[in-house]
């Protein structure tokens, strides 16, 4: 295990409008035992959450609510360990981006590594979510106030859900449990029912090319990769920042060598399992198929991308799934052949 302090990332104009919003609802008293926190993929929930988390927690918070930064729970808060073997998600991406905090009445739960194969686990399991549920029963160590974030939601399985509707049923004074969601719509209706909705949205094209410019982004690299994202500016500046603009070229060149007949679908999905990165690849398939579609009157052209944007996305869940990745991806390929 290997310790740090750590320090969360500036939030964005977004982040702190849906801080704002929540930190309103505090103050008031308003704010519920269990929040969904909701947006799309990379908006920022976690660090969101986070900050909200150190707010929550902090024993001498300034006039207007925001955490001190030096008291007891705020040091506890940024001192960060991570790991070994370290806690991945499914794409490799840290389950923990600041890693797990020192503070007794913080805690996360997301993808963790079963003990039994030292393999990163696929989706959050009963047994953490009955730990979780275990550990809200106990009194606060500092403060008044304990906080759990889950993250991502959208992991847990079905019978750790029935698990978790026990513990939001039975709620107690100065516990969160906090669940960040990119995909509601999957999580059950009795647990979306039980919860406070925080929503992330996707912000104006004008703050989101500001943003980028503040991470290095301007000009017309910027303005391809938010039109690429769809006015998404965190995948924006992922794609911008890494190779992704130049990963979606290549995934349109695929599609274009595939409809002239020049390559087999079998010879194409093999080359995109190879370096792991199949995923990003049926993100962008969904994308294009998206792109294509957008102010299209054929109804019949339009239901056939929107089928090729809905294969693309199954196949990506498949993916987390014991299913061959080769064979997935051929049969989603096969639909672009049409």
């Amino acid at each position: 295990m290997s310790a740090a302090i750590a320090t969360l990332p500036a939030l964005a104009p977004w982040q702190r409008r849906a801080l704002a919003q929540a930190a309103a609802a505090l103050a008031e008293g308003h704010f519920g035992h269990a929040t969904l926190v909701v947006g799309p993929a990379r908006i920022g929930k976690r660090a969101l959450a986070e900050h909200l988390a150190k707010r929550v927690l902090c024993l001498a918070p300034s006039g207007d609510g925001d955490a001190c930064g030096w008291c007891r729970s705020c040091t506890l808060f940024a001192s960060r360990s991570q790991y070994d073997p370290p806690e991945t998600r499914p794409d490799g991406a840290p389950s923990h981006p600041w890693g797990h905090s020192a503070h007794p009445d913080l805690r996360f739960v997301g993808y963790e590594i079963n003990q039994k194969t030292g393999k990163p686990r696929a989706e959050i399991v009963i047994e953490q979510v009955r730990a979780l549920s275990e550990a809200m029963t106990l009194t606060p160590r500092l403060g008044g106030a304990q906080v759990v974030i889950v993250d991502p939601a959208d992991a847990i399985n079905w019978s750790a859900f029935n698990a978790l509707l026990k513990t939001l049923e039975e709620p107690q004074p100065g516990r969160y449990l906090w669940l960040l969601s990119a995909n509601p719509a999957r999580l059950p209706a009795t647990i979306r029912s039980r919860c406070q909705r925080l929503e992330l949205r996707l912000p104006p094209a004008d703050e989101a090319l500001q943003w980028l410019a503040t991470r290095g982004h301007r000009g017309e690299l910027a303005r391809e990769a938010l039109d690429a994202a769809r006015g998404h500016p965190g995948l924006a500046d992922a794609w911008a920042s890494g190779d992704g603009l130049a990963l979606r070229r290549a995934v349109a060149q695929d599609l274009q060598v595939l409809q002239r007949g020049q390559a087999a679908p079998a010879e194409v999905a093999q080359r995109w399992v190879a370096d792991g990165r199949a995923d990003e690849r049926l993100r962008h398939l969904a994308e294009l198929a998206l792109q294509e579609a957008a102010g299209l009157t054929d109804p019949a052209r339009t239901r056939t991308l929107a089928a090729r944007f809905d294969a693309a996305n199954r196949t990506r869940d498949l993916l987390r799934s014991t299913v061959r990745a080769d064979l997935a991806v051929t049969e989603t390929l096969l639909g672009w052949c049409a």
